[in-house]
């Protein structure tokens, strides 16, 4: 009996030990479960879309006076871009016609363009600018085909596309190459967030181009007098404090696209996302971050060097020093301890030294990485005291 009691003691005693252990398992089970139900909107590479990444298949946060890209996601990757390729089609034809309010007629050829339509008519005359408020409002893709053919004078379209690939180059988009003024699907009709990031930015310094896009609605009149009424189809023009552009787009290939422009405390940033389905409400939260996380600094506030140099062989003791002026920079302020300036100065100079004239050199590095340099002139000009000098004193003053 005694044994039997002994042996029951042991079986409960293990039974014990296992629920405490599938106690402790289960407990466990749950915790990791309740983590993973914490996290609310988890993109491809698993990383919250609230901590600045996107489900976009591409994106480029850059600030536009530097080109730094402060957010990035396939930014290099060659995509279809859709109706944003209007972007190029638009500073491209701003800087190559000569009278943007000079009406034209609309070619045949320019009429029934597949796609999204401002439903031109033959023989309707609108001028460039016109035209230009129905390509980036409502994504005329005749409006593109009437701008090309006009601007690109008699080697029409096909010479068009050809100034927009050159000016392409020129801006540094190197990665993107265009074969139509409207951005409908085909192989060779590309390019990249980064690249588009930077076109966006260097038409933005155009202030026709400024005003087009942040139009919210307009109309314009044929000279038959046939009047057209045009929305934006830009929401965050309306919904995001500062956005003042760009443009939408969507194409089968490439999904929706938006490129965003918006101006806060002196610094734009521009956000493109490519092939992204919530694109607006992503590329506020994009923006909003890097106006949250990013400054942009006057770096030259931060100089300290020696502001007057003495002068040898000269009537004056030392000249007064002065560098090129203000250089901004987008940081965070935790990034300001990674910057590093060094100055190249001699420790005198010899007279004479003319206004203006260079004297030395001030490097601003960001994390051992050069950013840029200034030069550092002489505020005045100073004459040696040689005799010869002093003859020409005299004489001037005769």
């Amino acid at each position: 009996m005694e044994i039997l009691h002994t042996k029951l003691r042991k079986i409960c005693l293990c039974g014990l030990i296992f629920v405490l252990i599938l106690s402790f398992l289960l407990g466990s089970i749950f915790v990791v479960y309740g983590n993973i139900n914490s996290i609310k909107q988890v993109n491809a590479e698993g990383l919250p879309i609230s901590n600045g990444y996107t489900s976009a298949k591409a994106m480029c946060v850059m600030e536009t006076t530097t080109g730094r890209v402060l957010y990035a996601k396939n930014q290099k990757q060659q995509l279809a871009m859709a109706s944003t390729t209007k972007i190029m089609t638009a500073i491209t034809a701003i800087e190559n016609c000569k009278n943007l309010d000079e009406k034209f007629v609309i070619s045949p050829k320019a009429v029934g363009i597949s796609g999204t339509s401002l439903y031109l008519r033959k023989d309707e005359s609108f001028s460039i600018r016109e035209l230009l408020y129905g390509l980036m409002l409502i994504s005329g893709n005749d409006a593109s085909v009437a701008i090309g053919e006009h601007v690109g004078g008699e080697g029409g379209v096909k010479n068009f596309i050809q100034m927009m690939n050159d000016l392409a180059v020129k801006i540094g988009a190197k990665n993107s190459h265009f074969d139509n003024t409207h951005g409908l699907d085909s192989k060779t009709h590309y390019t990249t967030a980064e690249d588009l990031a930077r076109i966006t930015s260097y038409a933005m310094e155009n202030e026709i181009f400024r005003d087009i896009v942040s139009t919210r609605s307009t109309k314009i009149v044929s000279g038959e007098g046939k009047t057209r009424y045009l929305k934006n189809k830009n929401r965050l023009l309306s919904s995001l404090e500062g956005c003042d552009g760009v443009k939408t787009g969507f194409t089968d290939d490439a999904g929706r696209c938006l490129v965003s422009s918006c101006c806060r405390d002196g610094m734009r940033l521009v956000c493109v996302v490519l092939n992204c389905g919530p694109m607006f409400e992503e590329s506020a939260s994009l923006l909003d971050k890097g106006f949250d996380e990013f400054k942009l600094y006057d770096l030259s506030k931060f100089f300290s060097y020696n502001r007057y140099l003495s002068v040898e062989g000269a009537k004056v003791d030392k000249v007064a020093l002065q560098s090129d002026g203000k250089t901004f920079f987008p940081l965070k302020a935790s990034e300001l301890e990674n910057i590093k300036i060094t100055y190249t100065l001699p420790k005198s100079l010899q007279a004479p030294l003319s206004k203006s004239q260079k004297v030395g050199e001030i490097c601003i590095f960001f994390d051992n990485d050069l950013l840029f340099s200034q030069n550092i002139y002489t505020m005045e000009e100073v004459r040696s005291n040689t005799i010869l000098e002093g003859i020409k004193d005299i004489t001037s003053k005769w």
